[in-house]
C-alpha cells in the first residue's frame, strides 16, 4: 500500500498521494452509476409516470395556408423536399410538457443522494488535500 504523503524535494512539505481504488471498487462504482441512471431515466418511463405527451391537431384540408405557413416558410419546407402533407406531421405535432411533482422529487432525491454519498466517501481525501495546500 502506498504512503498517503511523500516528501517534496526537501522543502519540508509533503505531497498528497491519493489512494488507489481497486478493481472491485471500480466495478461497484460503474454498476452503481448504471443503476442510478436507469432509475432516473428509464424507470419513470417504465412506470408510466412521464411528464409530457404529444398532441396532433391537423386541419380538415391540408394546405400551406391552413398550416399557417407563409411563402418563406413554404420555400424552406420545399427545400427539404417536403409537401404540405409531409410537413403537416411536424407542424401539427405539439409537445405538452407538465412538471409532475413526484417525478421531480424522485429525480432530485436521487441526484442529491448521489452527491451526498460522493462528498461523504471523499471527505477524508478532500481534507488531506486542503491540509496540504493551506497549512
Amino acid at each position: 500500500m502506498a504512503k498517503d504523503f511523500e516528501p517534496l524535494n526537501g522543502q519540508g512539505k509533503q505531497a498528497y498521494v491519493p489512494p488507489e481504488q481497486g478493481a472491485g471498487g471500480q466495478i461497484f462504482d460503474t454498476i452503481f452509476l448504471l443503476v442510478m441512471i436507469y432509475c432516473v431515466l428509464l424507470l419513470p418511463l417504465t412506470l408510466g409516470i412521464t411528464a409530457g405527451n404529444t398532441v396532433v391537431k391537423k386541419p380538415e384540408t391540408i394546405t400551406w395556408e391552413t398550416l399557417g405557413q407563409n411563402k418563406v416558410m413554404q420555400a424552406q419546407w420545399e427545400k427539404l423536399g417536403m409537401t404540405a402533407e409531409d410537413a403537416s406531421e411536424y407542424i401539427c405535432t405539439h409537445f405538452i410538457y407538465k412538471i409532475e411533482p413526484i417525478s421531480l422529487a424522485f429525480t432530485a432525491i436521487v441526484i442529491i443522494g448521489y452527491f451526498v454519498l460522493v462528498i461523504y466517501f471523499a471527505g477524508k481525501e478532500y481534507q488531506e488535500v486542503i491540509n496540504e495546500k493551506f497549512q
